[in-house]
């Protein structure tokens, strides 16, 4: 039987489109949200409270999702606001943008069991957090912050030389485009959250969809390689601003969903067979722990956001690889961490890593 890969890389990038039309709203909508919140009580993160409830403050913030509130967090514990174990807490906890895959709903995904999934690992990464945030801050642990001098603050902060088409793409063009089309496919991302869909638009859906993953994978390189320590902890000092970093977070998951998806759909398609790998996945969960976890631990949400695609499309796939995954993963909150302190963000990822292992393999003892 002849395989059609063009018909292959076609449906994977309309499933990347469908699952990124929830995951758009999610991002833009907690972005803006977030954005106002900010405004309205600048000073909220501030105040956190005693230092016995740093934990517990931390595991909850990490919670939210997307990458922002381990953004915060890592700005507080370079001020010495919040408690080391309030920083683990906080990075224990997040999903980083993985958690936008979980929420999404497409053909590929089932709805239920992703939110069930979601709600699981959130509550074992809650638990976890407040924890192990609680015994290093009984054992009083804790890594000095250090603080950058003005000429590093500026090379951190400053843009790279940028092409006029890259900068006119970015926040032109591509980013208006990356919009246009969330608010295009937010109404049937909603209605596919109980199964329906708007049945008069099917066919330009998909190619919307199709058009909106290629979209958003070029401006996520254009982005990438055209600037120079751009990060999502770059100051949002207006809506715009705001905006551009929901849409730089938006083509970055939908890269990374479309590169899990093709991956996984080709190995099990093309290369191993569904049988063959049904077979591997009810056998080898201790060592989907250890790589979930490995792939969790690299820095930013790429990782997280790969093993969540992987348990929507790969059958069988544990829940507790997922659990590894998430506890180990720190999102983009790492870069900012490791700018200010790189003791600090290493030691994070560290015992993230460990941790993660810990829980996952509980969590299968449990039978999850």
């Amino acid at each position: 039987m002849n395989f059609n890969y063009f018909e292959f890389v076609l449906d994977n990038l309309e499933a990347a489109g469908a699952i990124a039309g929830y995951v758009s709203i999610s991002i833009i909508g907690f972005a803006v949200i977030s954005f106002f919140a900010k405004q309205r009580n600048g000073s909220i993160l501030n105040q956190l409270g005693p230092k016995n409830l740093h934990p517990i403050f931390g595991a909850f913030l990490g919670a939210i999702p997307g990458c922002g509130a381990t953004i915060v967090i890592a700005s507080l514990y370079k001020s010495n606001k919040i408690s080391f174990g309030g920083l683990l807490a906080a990075f224990i906890s997040t999903l980083g943008e993985g958690s936008f895959v979980l929420l999404g709903a497409s053909e590929e995904a089932d709805v239920a069991g992703n939110l069930k999934a979601y709600f699981i690992i959130t509550l074992f990464g809650i638990i976890a957090g407040i924890i192990f945030g609680y015994i290093f801050d009984i054992i009083g642990f804790k890594i000095n912050t250090q603080i950058l001098s003005k000429d590093e603050k500026k090379i951190t902060n400053n843009f790279s030389q940028k092409s006029c088409f890259s900068e006119f793409f970015t926040q032109k063009i591509g980013f208006k485009s990356i919009l246009l089309m969330s608010l295009f496919l937010a109404p049937g991302s909603v209605m596919a959250l109980w199964g329906a869909s708007i049945k008069s638009i099917e066919n330009l859906t998909f190619w919307v969809s199709v058009i909106f993953s290629v979209t958003c994978m070029i401006y996520y390189l254009v982005n990438k390689f055209s600037y120079k320590n751009h990060d999502c902890y770059s100051e949002y000092n207006n809506l715009k601003s705001t905006l551009l970093h929901a849409a730089s977070d938006i083509a970055m998951v939908v890269t990374f969903v479309f590169v899990g998806l093709f991956i996984s759909n080709f190995i099990i398609d093309i290369v191993v067979g569904a049988e063959t790998f049904d077979s591997w996945m009810a056998s080898s969960s201790y060592a989907l722990i250890l790589i979930a976890a490995l792939i969790g631990l690299t820095p930013g949400c790429g990782g997280m956001i790969s093993v969540a695609v992987a348990f929507i499309v790969i059958p069988n796939f544990p829940l507790s690889a997922l659990i590894a995954a998430s506890i180990a993963t720190s999102g983009d909150g790492i870069f900012p961490l490791l700018g200010d302190n790189k003791k600090a963000g290493l030691f994070v990822s560290l015992i993230g890593f460990v941790i993660a292992l810990i829980v996952g393999y509980l969590s299968l003892f449990l039978g999850f």
